[in-house]
């Protein structure tokens, strides 16, 4: 399947919107962590790899979520307004608590070894979906994506690496080009759980 195409196709007529989301989710999630840590000196804001400016991304959680689901309504040929980037905030526990442990377990991976680290990523990366899709939450909804992602790492792997290219000419275009290749990415993400959604849908928790 054309994942690339099926995502063209689903935001013909919505490029404006996206871009628009996606400019606002930067000047939310992003634009106050660069603020943060250009005023705090960064030898008192940096212990380790942390900074002062990381801790406004952790409430912003369900804001991070709500930007990726958002493609999945397009995938699916729902309405999508500007006010559903925030649907999070209406189920801020469920999304803030999963988002948070699914994380967690990715960061515990990462201590290991990098590329079991990268490989537990692929794991659980439909767990964003799925809490959208489904009622389930905490490790119900991370162990569904390890499951439903069974067999499909590799494709989903060279899904994200088909990319690369237009990420190159966002980064030529000073950054903005992401405006439009992040809902590219994702509206194709999407498409591609859809699919797998669909493929194994035998499979239950």
């Amino acid at each position: 399947m054309d994942y690339k195409d099926s995502a063209l196709k689903s935001l013909s007529g919505k490029w404006g919107l996206c871009a628009l989301m996606t400019l606002a989710f930067v000047i939310i999630y992003a634009v106050p962590v660069l603020l943060i840590d250009e005023l705090i000196p960064m030898q008192k804001s940096y212990h380790g790899n942390f900074s002062w400016g990381d801790l406004w991304q952790i409430p912003m959680i369900p804001l991070a979520w709500g930007m990726d689901v958002v493609f999945l309504s397009i995938a699916q040929n729902e309405k999508v307004r500007f006010r559903n980037l925030f649907d999070g905030f209406q189920q801020y526990g469920r999304i803030f608590w999963t988002v948070a442990s699914r994380d967690l377990f990715v960061g515990l991976w990462t201590l290991l070894l990098i590329i079991p680290g990268i490989i537990k990523s692929y794991s659980y990366a439909m767990t964003y979906f799925i809490l959208k899709d489904t009622d389930l939450s905490y490790n119900d909804a991370i162990d569904y994506s390890l499951k439903l992602m069974d067999g499909h790492k590799g494709e989903l792997f060279l899904l994200d690496l088909s990319f690369v290219g237009w990420f190159i000419l966002s980064i030529m275009t000073l950054g903005i080009g992401f405006l439009f290749s992040y809902p590219y990415w994702m509206t194709a993400r999407a498409h591609f759980y859809e699919h797998i959604k669909e493929s194994e849908y035998n499979i239950h928790i």
